[in-house]
C-alpha cells in the first residue's frame, strides 16, 4: 500500500482494514415501526406515500450544495431520495475506505432527515449509474472469483465493503429516528445470477442492524429474475422500468420500450416502481436538451399516470431527478461523457425545468390525496368515443374513486372532446372530458377534500390545505380547455367569484361550477353545512407557480416565488427561505399576519382571497470576468525519471490475456484512473521498420507514440477482447513506421506512449469478461527488439479530491492543476507540437452572499484533434473532446471559489496553435436567495 494511504489513516481519514467503523452518532430523535402490506409502506402503522427520485452525492463534489438539491427535490412534493452509494468513490485500495469531505454520507443523511425525506438506500455493492466500473472500486479488477456471485474472492472484498457503510446506513434508519425507510440490495441483477449471492447479500445487510424492508430493482420489467420468490427473493422486489428508451435524436417517438405500467410482483407487498425512466442517458450524443424533450411533461403526464393508476403503485424511484456532473474519472467509457445532465427535471447547473414544473403537479397530488396509498382496480366510466380510454382504481375504505383519461393511442395526439358515463359514490353523472395533444389526467370523484366533498371534477387536483378553518384548494387544466367540478352541500351555498369567469348552479344538493382554464379565476363558498373555501382554478402554468410547504402550524401554499426551500410560523409571522429569479409579487395563504423572506419584513396587504400579497426583488445582475493572461508548460514526453514502476508481470488477473508479454495493463500496476505513461528502453537493431502497439482504453480513447523522442503518430484505444473466443485479438492497433535512420544498430533506444484510458467497463451482465476488460497497453512489438518496460500513472496523494481526481500526467503528478503555482510558467509559444500543453490563468468570481450564481466554462472553436482536461482549484470538473458534444462544464460553487485558479492540460494528436483553445465564463442562472446557500 503506497505510503499516502498509510498517511490518510494516521490522519483519521480512511479506516484501515479490520478497524472499526466510529462516525457522529445520529441526533437522538424518536423510532418508529416500519411496515408494509399488499398497497403500501407504514410508519407507526400510516399508510405513506413514497415519491422519491434519484440523487448523486458523488456527481456533486460540493457538499454544501446537496442541501439545495435536496430541498428543491422536497420543494416539489418528494417524499423521499433515492441514494446509490458508490464503493470505488470510497475506497482507493483494498481495505481502505474514505467517508470525509465530499464523501461524507453522514453529513448527506442529516440532510435528509433535517428535511423530511425519506431515503432508499443503495449501497450495490454494483450500482452501474453510468459510473466507472458500474461503482466498482477499480482494484476489484485484480481480485480473482467472479463478480456479483458468491466466488470466495469477491464476497471477502464486498463484505469490507458492506460491513463500512451497512452500520452508517443501520444508524440512520427510520427505525432509529433516521431517514432510511428501505435498504435496495444489489441493483438490476438478472444476468448470470448467482442466489446464493443474493442470500448472503441480504444476511450481511441483516447481521449489520439493517431492518428496514430490503427492495431490489429488477431490470426492464420483463422476464429476468425478479428476486420475487425462491432462493435470495426480497421483501418488496421493484421494476425499472425506461419505456422511451434513450432516443434522444428522434423525441418525438414514444414507448419504444413498451408501455410503462410497474408490475405486481408479490401479492403481499406494495407495488414499487423503483427505477422509472425520468431522464436519458445521450447514448448518440443529440445534446441533452433533446434528451429532455424526451422524456419531458407530455411524456410525463402519459406514462407516469397510466402507471399511477394502471398498477397502484406507492412507491415510485424516479431516475433521475438531478444526474449531476461525471467530474474526474467517474464515467463509465460507453455510455457517456462528462456532463449527467441526464435531461432531468433539475439541470446540471441545478435550473428547474418543465419537467420539474410537471413533477411538481403531480407530487403535490400523489402525497396531499391520502385515499391513494390504498387502491383496487375498478370499474371505469366508459367514453362515448372508443378512441379516448380510462381506467381507474378505488379505495376500498373511502370508497373514493381515481380516473384516468388519455387517448386509447398513447401516440396520437388529437384534439378530443367526449363525455364518461361515471358512477361516482355519490352518484351517477355524464362527465364531459378533453383530451387534446399527448395528455392524460388523473380524476377523482367521492373525495372527503378537506372539510368539502367533492363529488367530481373534470380538472386535476394540484393540492389542498386548510388555513384558519378555511379550505383552499388548487386545481387546474390546460390552457383553454372546459372545466367542471361539484361540491356537495346540504343547502344552498353562498359563491362569490373573486377574479376570473366561473359559473354556478345549485340542484339542492350539488353545487356545479363551470369555468375556461385560464390564468387564475379564484371563488369564495360559503355555507351550505360546510366550512368555507377559497377555490383556485388554474392552468399548468399557474399551478406550477404554487408551493406547498409544511409548518408546525399546518400546511401553506405560496405563490409566486421560483422557489421555496423552507417555512415555518413564528407567532404571527410567516418566514421564508425562498428564491426569485426576477422581480415579481408573492403571494401567501397560511395563518399570518406578517411576511418574512430571507430574513427581511415584506410589506404586504390582503386581499379578497385571504392571502397575503406582496412583492420581492429579483437577483442584480452579475459579470464574469473575462479569461487572459494565459501562461504555459510543456510536458515532453514520458518526462522525468521518478514515479515509474518496472512493468514485468507475466500473469493477470484479467480474464482476457495480453497480446505480448510482458503484462502491461494499468491496473495491475495500482494505476486505475486517467492517462498512463509508458516507456520501453531496448538495443536497436537498426533494421526495425514498425513499431506495432495495440491499447485497450475503452469507447473514445488514444495513445500517443514517440520513439527517442520523434513523434510517430497516435491511434484509437480498442474497446475489447475475449478471452474464451478470441474474435479480437487485435484491439486498438496501430502500426507507426519508423524513420529512416532514427534507429542505429547498438545504440540505446526508447519508446514512449501515452495512453488515455477512458475510466472502466460497467458489469450489467456480471461477466468478468465486461468488467475486467483491462486497461493500457495490450501488445508491443518492434521488430525482435527485448524491451525493458515501465509505467507511471497517478499519485494518489489528494486527500481532498480523492484517486479519481487525476490521472497520471508528468503535470499532474506534479501538482500543475493545483491552485499556487508549482513551478515556473512562460508565455505561450507561437505552435506547439504533437503531446501535452498545460496552460494556466487565474481569475476572480464576486457574486453577493445573497445570491446563486450557476457559472459554466464554455469552449469555442478551434480546429485540430485534442482533449482538454480542466481543472479548476485542482478539481477535474471534466474532458472535452474537439468535436464531441459536450461544450459547457459545470463549475459548481464551492469548487468555484471568489479567487481561482483555472489549468487547462490539452492533449493534441497534431501539432496547432501555441494560444490555449478558446475558453470562456458563461451564467446558467441567477438568483437571490435571500443568504448564503448552506
Amino acid at each position: 500500500m503506497r505510503m499516502v494511504l498509510a498517511l490518510l489513516m494516521v490522519l483519521g481519514l480512511v479506516v484501515a482494514p479490520g478497524a472499526a467503523v466510529n462516525a457522529a452518532p445520529v441526533a437522538q430523535a424518536r423510532e418508529h415501526k416500519v411496515g408494509y402490506d399488499k398497497y403500501s409502506l407504514t410508519v407507526d402503522g400510516e399508510r405513506i406515500m413514497v415519491w422519491s427520485g434519484e440523487f448523486h452525492y458523488f456527481r456533486l463534489p460540493s457538499p454544501e450544495l446537496w442541501r439545495d438539491v435536496l430541498e428543491k427535490i422536497r420543494a416539489a412534493g418528494f417524499t423521499g431520495v433515492s441514494l446509490y452509494f458508490h464503493w470505488g468513490y470510497h475506497s482507493p485500495a483494498p481495505g481502505v475506505y474514505d467517508f470525509s469531505g465530499v464523501r461524507d454520507v453522514e453529513r448527506l443523511l442529516r440532510m435528509t432527515e433535517e428535511l423530511g425525506l425519506y431515503v432508499i438506500a443503495r449501497p450495490g455493492p454494483y450500482i452501474n449509474a453510468e459510473t466507472t466500473g458500474g461503482g466498482f472500486p477499480a482494484w476489484l479488477k485484480n481480485v480473482d472469483g467472479r463478480a456479483r456471485s458468491s466466488d470466495p474472492g469477491y464476497t471477502a472484498a464486498y463484505r469490507e465493503w458492506l460491513g463500512r457503510i451497512n452500520p452508517i446506513l443501520a444508524r440512520h434508519q427510520v427505525t432509529r429516528g433516521g431517514s432510511v425507510i428501505a435498504y435496495n440490495a444489489e441493483n438490476e441483477y438478472g444476468a448470470n445470477v448467482d442466489p446464493l449471492y443474493m442470500e448472503q447479500l441480504q444476511e450481511k445487510a441483516r447481521a449489520d442492524g439493517i431492518d428496514v424492508p430490503i427492495v431490489h430493482n429488477n431490470c426492464c420489467n420483463g422476464d429476468l429474475p425478479n428476486w420475487s420468490s425462491g432462493q435470495g427473493a426480497v421483501q418488496i422486489p421493484g421494476v425499472d422500468d425506461y419505456p422511451q428508451s434513450f432516443n434522444c435524436p428522434d423525441p418525438g417517438t414514444w414507448g419504444t420500450w413498451g408501455e410503462g405500467v410497474t408490475r405486481r410482483l408479490r401479492d403481499d407487498a406494495p407495488v414499487y416502481a423503483a427505477e422509472y425512466q425520468a431522464g436519458a442517458i445521450d447514448l448518440n450524443n443529440a445534446g441533452y436538451e433533446k434528451c429532455r424533450e424526451l422524456t419531458g411533461p407530455d411524456y410525463m403526464k402519459v406514462y407516469y399516470k397510466s402507471n399511477a393508476i394502471g398498477s397502484g403503485a406507492t412507491m415510485f424511484g424516479y431516475y433521475m431527478l438531478y444526474g449531476g456532473t461525471s467530474w474526474g474519472w467517474l464515467p463509465q467509457p460507453n455510455d457517456v461523457y462528462t456532463s449527467y445532465d441526464y435531461g432531468a427535471a433539475i439541470t446540471e447547473s441545478r435550473g428547474l425545468t418543465t419537467k420539474y414544473d410537471e413533477f411538481k403537479r403531480q407530487g403535490y397530488f400523489m402525497t396531499t390525496v391520502a385515499p391513494l396509498r390504498k387502491t383496487d382496480p375498478a370499474a371505469a366510466p366508459k367514453p362515448s368515443d372508443p378512441a379516448v380510454f380510462t381506467q381507474a382504481r378505488s379505495n376500498p375504505d373511502t370508497r373514493t374513486q381515481f380516473v384516468l383519461v388519455r387517448h386509447t393511442d398513447r401516440r396520437a395526439s388529437s384534439d378530443l372532446s367526449t363525455t364518461v358515463d361515471w358512477a361516482t359514490p355519490d352518484g351517477n353523472y355524464s362527465v364531459p372530458v378533453r383530451v387534446n395533444g399527448r395528455d392524460a389526467k388523473i380524476l377523482v370523484a367521492g373525495y372527503d377534500l378537506g372539510g368539502q366533498r367533492l363529488v367530481w371534477s373534470n380538472s386535476e387536483i394540484l393540492t389542498h390545505v386548510t388555513v384558519d378553518g378555511r379550505d383552499v384548494a388548487m386545481l387546474y387544466g390546460r390552457e383553454g380547455e372546459q372545466g367542471s367540478t361539484v361540491l356537495r352541500y346540504s343547502s344552498a351555498p353562498d359563491v362569490r367569484v373573486l377574479e376570473g369567469d366561473v359559473r354556478s348552479s345549485f340542484d339542492g344538493k350539488d353545487l356545479r361550477l363551470d369555468y375556461t382554464h385560464s390564468g387564475l379565476a379564484r371563488g369564495l363558498v360559503s355555507g351550505g353545512g360546510r366550512p368555507p373555501m377559497l377555490l383556485l382554478l388554474g392552468t399548468d402554468e399557474t399551478a406550477a407557480r404554487f408551493w406547498r410547504m409544511d409548518t408546525g402550524a399546518g400546511p401553506v401554499l405560496v405563490r409566486g416565488t421560483s422557489v421555496v426551500r423552507d417555512a415555518k410560523m413564528a407567532g404571527d409571522k410567516l418566514v421564508l427561505r425562498a428564491d426569485t429569479d426576477a422581480p415579481g409579487d408573492v403571494e401567501v395563504f397560511a395563518p399570518a399576519r406578517r411576511l418574512v423572506v430571507g430574513g427581511k419584513h415584506v410589506e404586504t396587504r390582503r386581499t379578497p382571497s385571504g392571502s397575503l400579497l406582496g412583492a420581492l426583488p429579483g437577483p442584480r445582475a452579475v459579470t464574469l470576468p473575462a479569461l487572459s493572461d494565459w501562461r504555459y508548460r510543456a510536458e515532453p514526453p514520458a518526462f522525468g525519471d521518478t514515479g515509474w514502476t518496472v512493468a514485468d508481470r507475466t500473469t493477470t488477473a484479467s480474464p482476457i490475456k495480453p497480446k505480448t508479454l510482458p503484462v502491461l495493463y494499468s491496473d495491475d500496476y495500482g494505476y486505475h484512473h486517467g492517462n498512463v505513461w509508458y516507456r520501453g528502453d531496448f538495443t536497436a537493431e537498426g533494421t526495425e521498420k514498425t513499431v506495432s502497439l495495440n491499447a485497450i482504453t475503452g469507447k473514445g480513447g488514444s495513445y500517443l507514440v514517440w520513439l527517442n523522442g520523434r513523434y510517430l503518430g497516435s491511434a484509437l484505444g480498442g474497446t475489447q477482447a475475449d478471452s474464451e473466443a478470441p474474435v479480437n485479438r487485435d484491439p486498438g492497433r496501430g502500426d507507426f513506421p519508423v524513420p529512416e535512420g532514427l534507429l542505429a544498430k547498438g545504440k540505446p533506444a526508447r519508446l514512449s506512449v501515452l495512453v488515455t484510458n477512458m475510466g472502466h467497463n460497467d458489469d450489467w451482465t456480471a461477466d468478468d469478461t465486461r468488467f475486467k476488460q483491462p486497461r493500457g497497453l495490450f501488445g508491443a512489438v518492434i521488430g525482435d527488439a527485448k524491451v525493458s518496460w515501465q509505467i507511471r500513472g497517478a499519485r494518489d496523494n489528494d486527500v481532498e479530491r480523492g484517486p479519481l481526481n487525476t490521472g497520471g500526467l508528468y503535470g499532474e503528478r506534479e501538482g500543475w492543476h493545483l491552485p499556487g503555482g508549482h513551478g515556473r510558467w512562460e508565455r505561450p509559444p507561437a505552435t506547439t507540437g504533437p503531446g501535452v500543453s498545460w496552460y494556466r490563468t487565474d481569475f476572480r468570481f464576486d457574486a453577493p452572499r445573497d445570491q446563486d450564481v450557476s457559472v459554466a466554462l464554455r469552449f469555442g472553436e478551434r480546429a485540430g484533434k485534442y482533449r482538454v482536461f480542466v481543472f479548476v482549484n485542482g478539481w477535474n470538473m471534466g474532458q472535452y473532446v474537439n468535436g464531441g458534444p459536450q461544450r459547457d462544464f459545470v463549475l459548481p460553487a464551492g469548487v468555484l471559489k471568489t479567487a481561482n485558479s483555472l489549468s487547462l492540460a490539452v492533449v493534441s494528436t497534431e501539432p496547432g496553435p501555441g494560444a490555449p483553445v478558446p475558453v470562456s465564463l458563461v451564467q446558467l442562472g441567477n438568483h437571490r436567495t435571500g443568504g448564503p446557500l448552506r
